[in-house]
């Protein structure tokens, strides 16, 4: 479906862009060739998986290269608004499910009509990766998402709505490791807390999930289980949504990787026998990078403490300690970094910093560039020059960690392209709840250690 058909839906909406968006950006045809054995730096014990920019020509399932940046930061906003609202509005939707088989089941005829409370968004600024289902394994390109937990894909018949997307839809009547979940099951049980709605049970007894997002897109289908392939290992009883009606913004992409701090999400469910760890590095969109669940090799990490926050128990929160611009730190008191919580997020694409903060950041980054042109602010960004990016003297921009971890932005990492003459500081001030998004991640490696409670990073993660 054409995505800006639905921007309507983004009136407090979100999900980022973590990377530059020039349009007519063309990609050297040897990169798609970049296989993930080149990453030297990762453990070979782990599940290792190609990731992409999704924007990049060599995704399984691009944007369009003329997606305008306002739609990239409407859709973030959606996303914070579903990061830091505890309780966030429910709308109603409805789910008609007629007399049709769905794997081995035949589906109740019933009218499921659930309040269904928004989540992060998903689709425009997610990184892309694939996933293979089912016996005989098929591939399906997949959005990976550390802000949710369940993993779901579009399922066939799609007895409701099912949104474009590359390559074929799941189906599991000819998946001979394919089973519905019972309501009883402990899995149907764990959705209230996977996805902020409640299950609903059908009349044939099959458990019926409710995945909805911030921007208002959603999907609802069976809870299901099957054999999940990544790479060359497989895992029996992987449990998952077997969507059948899914609206709104997914990009072309088959469905959604869950990787938040939840029972359902893949990582907890692959923990027993790949390890509580996964990593990635979020690559620009001239390069691929990767998502490495399973071992990793911890000597290269510097590390900050994961802390813990009643603000939503499956995200990833860590304290920021300080910043500087040209080695000088910022003049703020060191009360004012941790004045708000901060969540550590792929999706969202512009860092949200407490007021004081960006304030300080925003002040030391023009008087740094001294003479560069001004620019008019574009939407949240109010501190932007005219040019380029990478045609700019941008000074070093150093965010620190609790713990002595600290990322050495690069230019790419500090201002973003909005349009083909116009460049603004990926930040924007909050007195809610911070976020490290992911333009400030792009090209650093990244792990999150559950086991250790710990968050790593290392510079030239997609090299």
């Amino acid at each position: 479906m054409d995505l800006l058909v639905h921007l309507p839906l983004l009136a407090c909406s979100l999900l980022l862009f973590p990377l530059t968006m020039t349009v007519g950006r063309e990609i050297a045809a040897d990169a798609c060739a970049s296989q993930i054995t080149g990453f030297q730096h990762l453990n070979s014990t782990g599940l290792h998986l190609t990731l992409h920019h999704p924007q990049s020509p060599c995704s399984p399932a691009p944007l369009p290269k003329d997606l305008p940046f306002s739609a990239v930061i409407a859709h973030d906003a959606g996303r914070i608004s579903r990061l830091t609202t505890k309780n966030p509005s429910r709308h109603p939707t409805s789910l008609h499910l007629g007399n049709k088989h769905v794997g081995s089941q035949v589906a109740d005829s019933l009218a499921v009509t659930v309040p269904l409370t928004p989540g992060a968004s998903v689709g425009v600024g997610n990184y892309v990766t694939r996933l293979g289902l089912g016996t005989p394994t098929t591939s399906y390109a997949m959005v990976v998402d550390t802000g949710s937990s369940l993993t779901w894909l579009q399922c066939s018949p799609c007895v409701v709505s099912c949104h474009q997307q590359t390559g074929q839809l799941y189906d599991p009547r000819v998946s001979s490791t394919y089973a519905s979940m019972p309501c009883s099951s402990a899995q149907c049980s764990e959705l209230q807390a996977a996805t902020l709605n409640p299950s609903t049970c059908s009349k044939s007894n099959v458990c019926i999930y409710q995945a909805s997002y911030g921007d208002g897109s959603f999907s609802i289908g069976y809870l299901s289980k099957d054999t999940v392939s990544l790479g060359s290992s497989s895992f029996p009883g992987f449990v998952y949504g077997c969507g059948q009606d899914n609206e709104g913004l997914f990009g072309q992409s088959a469905g959604l990787i869950g990787l938040a701090r939840n029972k359902l999400s893949l990582l907890y469910q692959l923990a027993p026998s790949s390890g509580s760890s996964f990593s990635y590095c979020l690559p620009t969109s001239a390069s691929a990078g990767y998502l490495s669940i399973g071992s990793y090799n911890p000597g290269q990490y510097l590390y900050t403490p994961m802390i813990s926050s009643s603000l939503d128990t499956s995200l990833y929160f860590i304290n920021i300690a300080g910043m500087s611009v040209g080695g000088n730190r910022l003049a703020v008191s060191s009360s004012e970094y941790s004045s708000l919580p901060t969540i550590i997020d792929s999706g969202t694409v512009i860092t949200r910093l407490p007021t004081a903060v960006y304030t300080a950041l925003s002040k030391a980054l023009v008087a740094s560039m001294g003479g560069t042109p001004r620019a008019p602010a574009y939407s949240i960004l109010d501190t932007c020059f005219k040019g380029q990016v990478s045609k700019l003297h941008v000074p070093a921009v150093d965010l620190a960690f609790a713990g002595g971890a600290t990322l050495k932005l690069q230019p790419g990492n500090v201002l973003i392209d909005v349009d083909d003459s116009t460049t603004c500081l990926a930040f924007a001030a909050t007195d809610d709840t911070a976020i490290i998004g992911n333009t400030q991640q792009q090209t650093f490696s990244v792990v999150y250690d559950i086991a250790q409670s710990r968050i790593g990073f290392t510079a030239g993660g997609c090299s």
